[in-house]
């Protein structure tokens, strides 16, 4: 990894897979959304990652619903907005794109191959639904997957990496590191590159320490000192797996969007609850925390976006 001595936090603040009926503390609405972000970021989060809702919790990729919630973030604190281009199941290319291309994020998702997304399993764990849309939302899913060829992934790196964005390049499986080199040798993406391994998701790697073990010996032979490891680990294993991302000089990502418990049978009642509780476990490891500014120095960001006019 490239030298940088400090542990950076992304906190994914509601996702596009966990439904309201799962937990009551899901930010749905805009001022939920930025509120939660704001609070995120207080607590310790350099980074938020987000996605959008309707107002029944439904995911949408409608940039005027994006319109609602980013500028209030900016203007209330300096986290970097990283936008997701993954979306949820079923939506085109052009609804995953149309938030970053409106918004001007600092950073973006972006999935480094296609994969199926499996929530189907989730449908079993719940009987009374809040709207009928939730367990028909997670049942598709055993039939939808995400399209991101060789030339996908060429078309949304040259389009937003040309207005300066940064991506957070999400490898949900070996192979990607191999896709991700494979866009830095023809020159398309350049580093420094953040690179979020990704554990745990139906359709990619499980959670082992074994696989983590080897993503990161792949991505160190692979890209050496041009990209920062960042940790995504869904479910329990949340805080375990960061924490060793941590103490290898890499970042860790919680929130919302990946795991709704905070411990076992207790669901976390905010995002920032999770990182208060990642960042007092790094103090006691006496790991140190990025900031917001640390993050844009250290990647060569764009100079911060103000509030939208």
């Amino acid at each position: 990894m490239f030298k940088f001595n400090k542990t950076i936090i992304s906190c994914a603040v509601t996702g596009g897979v966990h439904t309201p009926s799962m937990s009551p503390y899901l930010p749905i609405t805009p001022k939920q959304i930025e509120d939660s972000a704001v609070e995120a970021h207080a607590a310790g989060a350099a980074v938020v990652h987000l996605h959008a809702r309707l107002d029944d919790g439904r995911p949408t990729a409608d940039p005027a619903v994006y319109g609602q919630f980013v500028p209030g973030i900016r203007a209330r604190c300096d986290a970097v907005v990283n936008i997701t281009t993954g979306g949820a199941p079923g939506m085109t290319m052009d609804e995953r794109l149309a938030a970053a291309r409106a918004m001007s994020p600092d950073m973006v998702s972006l999935n480094m191959g296609s994969i199926n997304f499996g929530f189907h399993l989730m449908a079993g764990k719940k009987k009374d639904w809040q709207y009928d849309w939730e367990e028909r939302f997670l049942l598709e899913s055993k039939s939808k997957y995400s399209v991101n060829s060789f030339q996908v992934l060429e078309d949304i790196v040259t389009e937003l990496g040309a207005e300066g964005v940064v991506f957070e390049c999400e490898c949900y499986d070996v192979g990607h590191l191999y896709n991700l080199k494979y866009l830095r040798d023809q020159g398309i993406i350049r580093g420094p590159m953040m690179v979020q391994f990704i554990f745990g998701f139906l359709g990619g790697v499980g959670v082992h320490p074994s696989h983590l073990e080897h993503f990161y010996e792949t991505a160190e032979r692979l890209f050496g000192d041009d990209y920062y490891m960042s940790v995504l680990a869904a479910g329990r294993q949340q805080m375990a797996f960061g924490t060793a991302s941590a103490c290898r000089g890499g970042g860790v990502r919680v929130g919302l969007e990946d795991a709704l418990y905070i411990r076992k049978g207790e669901l976390a009642k905010s995002n920032a609850e999770q990182v208060n509780l990642i960042s007092e476990i790094l103090d006691k490891l006496n790991i140190k925390l990025a900031s917001s500014a640390d993050v844009r120095a250290a990647f060569n960001m764009r100079p911060r976006i103000g509030v939208a006019a």
